[in-house]
């Protein structure tokens, strides 16, 4: 009987496909950068504190999605870092001001891009690809847009990036409603 059932679980174990969460390695910054060397990737850090709330939703609700997991993986060594904690000093290098602040670097450790706050799905997506590439800048995508662009991931990227230098603009200036700065009815 125990083999039965044995069997039948390693039988639906295999059908069952596994869940591509992110994969965040337990290493330092230093040891990412010579694994992001040796894979041929670039390294994403999400920058945390104990106290954040979005952070927490990040950790619970975004990370462990499957299409997360299925672009991060293959293109990154991810990191998560306590900006009070083991990830101190180096928040403070690349002036982390708000939490979650998601940072992506290349394999040397320079800074690519970065942006702050709670963020889902493909526009989880999109941002991170506006960090990495050049032409998906905020100044870029301002620009091919004011040029008359209207692709959908032009279109996307202008969205965001108005959204973030929003956003922005509200927690360096201490402004407690956001709802406000963005225009969200309440």
């Amino acid at each position: 009987m125990k083999k039965t059932i044995i069997s039948a679980l390693i039988a639906m174990a295999g059908i069952m496909p596994a869940a591509a969460q992110t994969e965040f390695r337990h290493i330092t910054f230093d040891e990412a950068k010579t694994a992001a060397k040796a894979e041929g990737k670039l390294i994403f850090v999400d920058f945390y504190t104990q106290w954040c709330g979005p952070c927490k939703r990040m950790a619970a609700n975004v990370f462990p999605k499957k299409e997360i997991g299925d672009y991060l993986n293959p293109n990154f060594v991810c990191l998560k870092l306590d900006a009070e904690a083991e990830g101190a000093a180096l928040a403070k290098t690349v002036e982390v001001k708000a939490y979650p602040t998601l940072m992506v670097f290349d394999a040397d450790g320079n800074k690519l891009g970065s942006f702050a706050g709670m963020k889902d799905g493909q526009d989880f997506i999109t941002a991170v690809e506006m960090c990495k590439n050049p032409e998906l800048s905020p100044e870029r995508v301002t620009a091919r847009y004011e040029a008359g662009e209207r692709t959908p991931e032009v279109v996307r990227a202008y969205a965001i990036s108005i959204v973030d230098k929003r956003l922005h603009v509200g927690i360096l200036s201490g402004r407690q409603d956001n709802r406000r700065l963005l225009r969200i009815p309440q």
